[in-house]
């Protein structure tokens, strides 16, 4: 019985080898970064999908946005906790291994919220949710690195932002459609079917890990002060959102991100195995690549709180409508990072396209500050801000993942989806702060301007990033080959 029990263990954490014919086909590489773009696909979908069900929500359980809003921060709170260690766990146990339980247990965690009781449930199903999330993102980026021939990497990472953005365009139009037809909870049970595929799809086109890391050790100290840190940050913007908590407790929480941040930057500076790795981090095309993802994500998820409830105020507004809107960021997010290969010169670096992107994304921010209430401005600077987002995003991706190790790619690759979902978090919570304490127009623009600043900070930053971190910086890592290699 027990070597019965022993085998089963073994198949179930054995990674099975993709069949001949896949693994000698002259495309098995985009085979890999197919599979993956559903996994992609799927992680943006249900995070643009679920700020529609917002005001679903709100009139079912008679809750707030500040409250409601946590249906989303506690999915990203989970994913940005987790993140890192499941790319660490992925380089030890086998990615694709680890990519296809994420996906199963996402799909069984899709169909508990589709039928939550009550708001707390639905909340609790979403953490759940988010493990599995993590399994799946952590291991994306780094099975393209591995999988695509380094000339290709830009053009394979460009196609997995591309199928991101894909899940972002349809997520607003079809959330759309299904709350005001069949009804919020259809929203998960959507994720259902594509889930079973996606897991037939790995199983059959993914590669098992090669080269794994040997290290075992967990840092679940850093964990604790980094999940602790973030809840207390976006609990203390959440209270100044217009959750029912007194001021002052917000004020407290806010004094104790800083606090646990702190204590988080200290832990893994003397961790033996961090979360985020320091001898990385000393590379700045890593570190200020890190920033701009999450500057990146804020600004990309900002608008997906923002325009709902302010085009509610509008005679007509329906989520339909809403998601139909909405429907040009992330299409031209997808339409710049899928076609910048065969458009831009190719002697344009990854630096050059990160600062063309991010001055696209000002200019269309600027735009929309001063947009008239009409449909036709808000496609026209929502679709340019997709422009230029598509464009910054995969030479951000390539600028980091070309300085990272491949023994570590796993790591690194969670590192830069902890940074997205920090910045998707950020990008929920602020907006909402600025817009329950901003939301009134000062001039006559369809959107609010305070919460548009707060976007334009995150461009700012976005600039920045690309300004530094485009050039190769120190490395203390002797052992690891090409630690200069320009990107």
């Amino acid at each position: 019985m027990k070597e019965r029990a022993g085998g089963l263990g073994e198949r179930l954490l054995r990674e099975r080898d993709r069949p001949r014919w896949v693994r000698e086909s002259a495309y098995s590489w985009q085979l890999v970064v197919l599979t993956v773009c559903v996994g992609a696909f799927m992680g943006q979908l249900d995070s643009s999908i679920v700020t529609i069900t917002y005001p679903s929500l709100e009139r079912e359980f008679g809750a707030p946005l500040a409250t409601v809003q946590w249906v989303s921060l506690a999915y990203l709170l989970v994913t940005t906790a987790l993140i890192v260690t499941v790319g660490h766990m992925s380089d030890l146990l086998g990615r694709k291994l680890v990519y296809l339980y994420g996906f199963g247990l996402f799909t069984l965690s899709s169909a508990a919220c589709s039928l939550a009781p009550d708001l707390g449930a639905l909340v609790c199903f979403r953490v759940v949710q988010a493990l599995g999330a993590a399994m799946i993102s952590a291991n994306s980026v780094a099975l393209v690195t591995v999988a695509a021939p380094r000339a290709r990497l830009r053009g394979a990472l460009g196609i997995q932002a591309a199928g991101q953005a894909l899940g972002l365009a349809v997520g607003p139009t079809l959330g759309g459609v299904l709350v005001a037809t069949v009804g919020w909870r259809w929203v998960f049970w959507i994720n259902v079917p594509v889930g079973i595929a996606a897991v037939a799809m790995g199983r059959l086109l993914l590669p098992p890990t090669g080269r794994r890391s040997t290290d075992i050790r967990v840092d679940l100290p850093g964990m604790t002060w980094l999940a602790s840190g973030a809840a207390a940050l976006l609990g203390g913007v959440s209270v100044f959102s217009g959750l029912p908590v007194p001021g002052w407790a917000g004020a407290a929480l806010v004094v104790a991100s800083s606090v646990l941040w702190w204590g988080f930057v200290r832990r893994e500076r003397r961790a033996p195995a961090p979360l985020v790795s320091v001898g990385l981090m000393r590379d700045r095309r890593i570190s200020w690549g890190l920033l701009g993802a999450l500057a990146g994500y804020l600004v990309l998820f900002g608008p997906l709180v923002l325009v709902p409830p302010a085009l509610v105020r509008h005679p007509g507004a329906d989520e339909m409508r809403v998601g139909l809107l909405l429907s040009p960021l992330a299409v031209g997010f997808a339409l710049a990072a899928n076609t910048q290969e065969a458009v831009l010169p190719s002697s344009w670096s990854s630096r050059r396209r990160s600062l063309a992107g991010a001055s696209l994304v000002l200019g269309a921010l600027a735009g929309l500050a001063f947009a008239a209430p009409g449909d036709l401005w808000l496609v026209v600077w929502l679709g340019v801000l997709g422009l230029g987002l598509g464009l910054f995003t995969p030479a951000n991706n390539e600028t980091v993942m070309r300085a990272v190790p491949e023994e570590h790619s796993g790591t690194g690759g969670g590192m830069i989806n902890m940074a997205r979902s920090l910045g998707t978090s950020l990008g929920v919570a602020l907006v909402t702060m600025a817009y329950h304490l901003g939301g009134g127009h000062t001039w006559d623009s369809v959107l609010p301007p305070l919460p548009v600043l707060v976007l334009a900070t995150g461009a700012v930053l976005m600039a920045l990033s690309a300004a530094a971190g485009g050039r190769p910086g120190p490395f203390t890592d002797p052992g690891r080959p090409g630690a200069h290699a320009s990107a």
